[in-house]
């Protein structure tokens, strides 16, 4: 390749958009009402926006974790205080969806051991086995026999009963 370039046959060809050439003294409406809307409905929009989140960024709140604080038991609510009962029907319910979702991880565990192990699954999953079996009969005492309209009260005579028998057992 030579090093003299002709510079003269490389030349840019003229471009095919035409200039804009004023011929009128009238402002373009459609800048002013460009402005128009840019000041009166972007401006103040763009400004609560940009305030909001620089006070979200400065007060960080995770909210997909929802703590809510222990209430005192059906057996501990004095009588007529329905506050308490229907606080203490809440944490029921919310006890036993957290011991449904144990119940449930326990067995995910045993059934992926099993996955895994395959025809060894008896001497290798023995501790999961195990973990399930106790799992289980401490979900199905104190919630098996509610039905599905088991309630904090119902689940409470449950256990009163059982202790009952428990303490017959016993003498």
């Amino acid at each position: 390749m030579p090093e003299d370039h002709e510079w003269e046959a490389y030349k840019v060809p003229p471009t095919r958009t035409p200039v804009a050439e004023r011929t009128t003294s009238v402002p373009n409406p459609v800048n002013f009402f460009q402005s128009a809307f840019s000041y009166v409905f972007d401006s103040p929009v763009t400004f609560v926006r940009d305030w909001i989140e620089r006070w979200q960024t400065k007060n960080k709140f995770y909210y997909y974790h929802q703590k809510f604080r222990r209430v005192p038991d059906l057996s501990q609510c004095l009588d007529g205080d329905y506050l308490c009962y229907y606080e203490a029907e809440a944490q029921w319910r919310r006890d036993r969806m957290v011991d449904q979702e144990i119940v449930e991880i326990i067995r995910e565990r045993m059934a992926a051991c099993k996955q895994r192990e395959g025809p060894n699954q008896f001497q290798n999953c023995a501790k999961e086995m195990e973990l399930l079996a106790q799992v289980t009969k401490a979900y199905q005492d104190r919630y098996g026999d509610l039905g599905y309209h088991g309630n904090a009260r119902t689940c409470l005579m449950k256990q009163k009963h059982r202790m009952m028998e428990e303490r017959k057992a016993a003498q």
